[in-house]
């Protein structure tokens, strides 16, 4: 099979940045870099454009949206995955985790039916996609119905990340009551009497929780599968987390929970929306306070795919991070916090996930990924601009 060289590139190893350098593809790994001269190879030229490796995102609800892009508004499944797939590609994820949630029956694609089917949606579309798609099953500790539902799927194969979460009303993302009420009419069309009683029935349902969250972690640990929590709130709950075996704590609402989340040896996982944007959609801490205080381990795309790779060179302009350490957050340490020792570097045997990025005014923006060494993206920009790359491609 014929490898890619990739020439007069700026790439951006864990520890440094080479500028016009090359690397080499074959047999969908990184045979080499800087080779001193490439086998017969097809070469592309980047023209200064940044190397990276492909960015592997732990959270992304994306796959809601695209499944429902309306309150009770369902497409195909087999549409929405082809469609967030090819959005992946685009966005230089190569590895997105799919989160999708386990809430019963309280809307739309969040509930165990809904939930299972597009995790085998995914599964199904597997020998067509562009990316290496994974499934972050997310359980609603106020849920005694998931539980089955989530072992069969866990007995499967299916799961590869388990997250235990809360969202019942008075803390974590909804801190006060009427919070949670405003999020219910606001995002799912409620009248306050339907979202108060969904308060109701949520605090109700907290009975048993405990015994449930600590079977379900149990199973996932017995298959090797990751686990994490979701929106902690305290030190307290940061320790309640850890005895349980969890192994990273996702959107740590205050610095000092996140600071407890690694003082124990939990990976942080932060929202690059809130990196972006500047702010948190909740009211919990900035992430790049986070960033600056040196507890955010990783950022994910959280809900919207795009905001990755501007997340990751935000960082890089914003704070004393090097661009090696920025692009870690997105790559390299979401890889070990799963245990994905394969990807998320750019290093001789690796797994050639890998992506082109270019300045195109003023943004960073992905012109090529390639998947296990397979181009699956490509653009060019228009010629006018004058940060466009130009691509050169020969035999």
């Amino acid at each position: 099979m014929q490898g890619t060289y990739l020439t007069h590139a700026r790439v951006v190893l864990e520890d440094r940045v080479l500028e016009d350098s090359a690397v080499l593809i074959e047999d969908g790994r990184i045979a080499a870099i800087e080779p001193a001269g490439a086998r017969p190879a097809r070469e592309i030229a980047l023209r200064g454009q940044t190397l990276m490796p492909g960015l592997i995102d732990l959270h992304s609800d994306a796959i809601e949206k695209e499944a429902e892009p309306r309150s009770r508004v369902l497409f195909p499944l087999d549409f929405a995955v082809a469609q967030v797939d090819r959005r992946n590609a685009a966005a230089g994820i190569t590895t997105p985790y799919h989160a999708l949630s386990f809430a019963n029956s309280e809307w739309g694609v969040r509930n165990n039916q809904t939930a299972a089917e597009v995790v085998r949606a995914l599964r199904a579309h597997r020998r067509h996609s562009l990316v290496d798609n994974r499934v972050h099953c997310r359980y609603e500790v106020t849920d005694p119905t998931a539980v089955d539902v989530l072992r069969a799927l866990m007995d499967e194969g299916a799961v590869d990340l388990l997250s235990v979460m809360d969202h019942s009303p008075g803390q974590g993302q909804f801190k006060t009551l009427e919070s949670y009420l405003q999020y219910m009419m606001g995002n799912h069309a409620m009248s306050r009497e339907q979202a108060e009683e969904a308060a109701r029935a949520k605090t109700r349902a907290l009975d048993g929780s405990v015994a449930r969250v600590e079977a379900l972690l149990a199973h996932a640990h017995a298959l090797g599968i990751p686990t994490a929590s979701h929106d902690d709130d305290s030190i307290q709950r940061i320790a309640t987390m850890r005895n349980l075996g969890v192994a990273m704590s996702e959107f740590p609402i205050t610095l000092d929970t996140a600071r407890a989340a690694v003082s124990c040896g939990l990976p942080t996982i932060l929202g690059a929306p809130n990196v972006l944007r500047g702010q948190s959609q909740s009211g919990s801490m900035r992430a790049i306070d986070a960033i600056r205080a040196g507890v955010a381990s990783c950022l994910c795309s959280d809900y919207q795919p795009s905001t990755m790779i501007a997340a990751a060179h935000a960082v890089a302009s914003q704070t004393d991070l090097s661009l090696p350490q920025a692009v870690a957050l997105v790559t390299a340490n979401p890889a070990r916090a799963c245990g994905l020792d394969d990807r998320g570097r750019i290093a001789p045997g690796l797994r050639a996930d890998l992506i082109a990025v270019a300045r195109v005014g003023g943004q960073p923006l992905v012109s090529h990924t390639w998947s296990a060494g397979r181009l699956v993206f490509s653009t060019h920009y228009h010629p006018d601009s004058a940060h466009a790359p130009a691509v050169a491609v020969a035999a």
